[in-house]
């Protein structure tokens, strides 16, 4: 881990003027209150601190010299003019709350806004892409990347757009003031700027790092949460430890780095900034009483300084230190703020990232409907009739054809790899007609998965064909194709909610009636009514409250309310025991009836009666035939069903 290369930021200022986009496309008007608040909060500062001056020479040394000289002083004025500061200073309260709340709504708005693009576009990436990225990296991406992002909208915006309006004005009237002073104040800017630019560009590349190893060890205890059987099967906690301990390590030496270099710019400016005020003082003590020097050398310097800029009253004193404070101050204010950002560019970096993977691509045209026979031809119909077609558009002449679905699938000499430069099939060739039970068989990593994979287009072949109804797949609507198949997997998915909600997936407008009768269907109905809300009884963690084997009865109650045209069922009963499985098949045989069905299977009685059994071997399809057949043929399928080995 430590010598892998430093991430960095690709096109930071591209990335930032995306985020304001993004921002101005939906809260425009409020951004620009926002501005007007933050200007009117800093206006009012200003002119508090310029009344320092009026208080001190037009109000405080008048009073005293008359108090001196035994007059009653009229304090009214005094009073008139503190009303009016207290005015500005309501004011810049006012502004600055409506600044606050606005913000408020604005960055939870935005992340708002921003969790449902990601999540939007998410749904369209293909599933390749969640094969290759670990899951608790993305989750990474929905929480610390976007929280990283709040605090930069809601804190570190309005806080340079208010040090950059502050440093402005108090910079006009720091000159109007003095200029000598000023000159002094900003040569020691230039001293904080060198300084925090040195730690900002030391932080900030630890900041990205930080941000991507954060992603890192979120999907490394993601993966080892959700495999913790596994590795106590196998006595992997050492192990597991000791990859956490390399990753933890990397996540800490790239945030002490990153936190290390940020902690040095607070105190060095504000060491500076004292510095600074301290100078201001001398130097603009100096001026206020040079006036009075007649010496020469130094003396003659200040006076020589008076003379040309003006005498310099203590109430201007006064006020410039109190600017020589507000003009440091934002500055430090800005440099801390620069890592915050850079860890926001780090999370809005990856944010976008996912944002521009390429969604799936759809170029298909023929889309699945119900149909209905009517006048003698098959036409589309508005409700569910139980008959699907294939409707078929075309663009040359405009007409619309109908084909019957049927289920007839065929495989053309089809060579497929995950990688170009690797296939894992070849010359695949296969035919399964209407209603036909289709068993894959073969030892693992042989390719059965992969081929049902093909049939949905999860992945797209590098060669052949794959015709469905005598139509290329390809020309078929991705959506319209995968509603054409039911699923059940070896891997059962269930959602939080209930027993009936997570049945109802498979067809959200299913009456409970329907729901009861698909439980039924596949012996589901049995175990519900014995828990203890039934059908109404919450499930959460993936079911984890139920049976494997309850879940995947589940999972086929869910495909059989579906009602699909086709079926792919891979190990759909690997998780239930013999006796129940003799009940389940029978419901299994129901389901298929009609229906052309692929079987992934490696429990072998299972699949005795499939029309035709395929037996793959490294991506090849090596043996095919009914079960008689490939047993009297002797060999992989003999071997694999008796134990024992192939015949000569």
């Amino acid at each position: 881990m430590r010598g892998m290369p430093r991430p960095r930021i690709e096109h930071p200022g591209r990335i930032l003027a995306r985020l304001f986009s993004v921002l101005f496309q939906s809260y425009g008007p409020q951004l620009i209150l926002v501005v007007c608040c933050i200007i009117a909060s800093v206006f009012a500062s200003i002119q508090g601190t310029l009344f320092t001056k009026t208080l001190i020479d037009s109000y405080i040394t008048p009073l005293m010299e008359e108090s001196a000289a035994g007059v009653t002083p009229d304090y009214g004025p005094l009073l008139a003019a503190m009303l009016r500061v207290a005015c500005f200073y309501g004011l810049g309260v006012v502004a600055a709350y409506v600044q606050s709340m606005t913000m408020m709504y604005v960055s939870q708005g935005t992340l708002s806004r921003l969790r449902k693009m990601l999540f939007e576009h998410m749904e369209k990436l293909p599933v390749k892409y969640f094969d290759t990225h670990a899951h608790g990296d993305i989750m990474s991406i929905y929480t610390n990347d976007i929280d990283t992002l709040r605090q930069m909208i809601s804190q570190s915006i309005p806080q340079l757009l208010n040090s950059a309006i502050t440093i402005v004005s108090v910079l006009v009237s720091m000159i109007v003031l003095n200029i000598p002073l000023t000159i002094v104040t900003i040569l020691m800017v230039a001293v904080m700027l060198t300084a925090s630019t040195a730690a900002t560009k030391a932080s900030g590349k630890n900041f990205v790092a930080q941000q991507k190893n954060i992603g890192a060890v979120n999907g490394y205890i993601e993966e080892m949460i959700t495999g913790q059987k596994v590795v106590k099967v196998f006595c992997h906690e050492q192990e597991s430890i000791r990859g956490f301990d390399e990753l933890n390590e990397a996540l800490y030496e790239s945030a002490f780095k990153a936190q290390t270099f940020s902690g040095f710019l607070g105190p060095i400016n504000a060491q500076l900034g004292n510095v600074s005020y301290v100078l201001c003082a001398l130097t603009g003590g100096a001026l206020a009483l040079a006036s009075d020097l007649t010496a020469g050398g130094v003396a003659a310097f200040f006076l020589a300084l008076v003379q040309l800029f003006g005498v310099l009253s203590v109430g201007s004193l006064a006020s410039f230190l109190t600017f020589n404070k507000n003009f440091s101050m934002p500055i430090n204010q800005i440099s801390m703020q620069f890592n915050s950002i850079i860890m926001a560019l780090a999370g809005a970096d990856r944010v976008f990232a996912l944002m521009d993977e390429k969604p799936e691509e759809d170029e298909g045209y023929v889309t699945l409907v119900n149909a209905e026979i009517r006048d003698g031809e098959l036409t589309e119909a508005d409700h569910r009739t139980g008959r699907w077609a294939w409707k078929h558009y075309h663009k040359a002449d405009g007409t619309t054809t109908y084909v019957p679905q049927e289920g007839d699938i065929t495989f053309l000499g089809v060579d497929f790899g995950y990688t170009d430069d690797k296939m894992v099939l070849h010359d695949i060739r296969l035919h399964a007609t209407p209603g036909q039970k289709i068993a894959l068989v073969g030892s693992t990593g042989a390719g059965k998965t992969t081929i049902t994979n093909l049939i949905n287009r999860f992945y797209d072949i590098q060669d052949g064909k794959i015709r469905y109804d005598n139509i290329n797949i390809n020309k078929i609507r991705k959506a319209d194709l995968r509603q054409s198949f039911g699923m059940v997997l070896q891997d059962t998915h269930l959602f939080t909610g209930t027993v009936m909600e997570n049945i109802r997936y498979g067809k959200l407008d299913a009456t409970d009636e329907e729901v009861v009768a698909a439980a039924r269907l596949a012996n589901a109905d049995g175990f519900i009514r014995r828990l203890p809300q039934g059908y109404d009884t919450m499930l959460h963690g993936d079911g984890a409250n139920l049976s494997q084997g309850q879940r995947q009865l589940l999972a086929i109650a869910r495909a059989a309310i579906a009602d699909p045209p086709a079926l792919i069922l891979d190990e759909a009963t690997s998780s239930i025991d013999t006796r129940t499985e003799k009940i389940v098949q029978d419901g299994m045989d129901k389901l298929m009836k009609g229906r052309t069905t692929f079987v992934i299977a490696h429990r072998l009685s299972t699949i005795r009666n499939s029309d035709c059994i395929l037996v793959m071997e490294q991506g090849r399809i090596i043996e095919s035939g009914t079960h008689e057949e490939l047993l009297a043929l002797g060999k992989k399928y003999y071997q694999l069903y008796t134990g024992n080995k192939a015949k000569e």
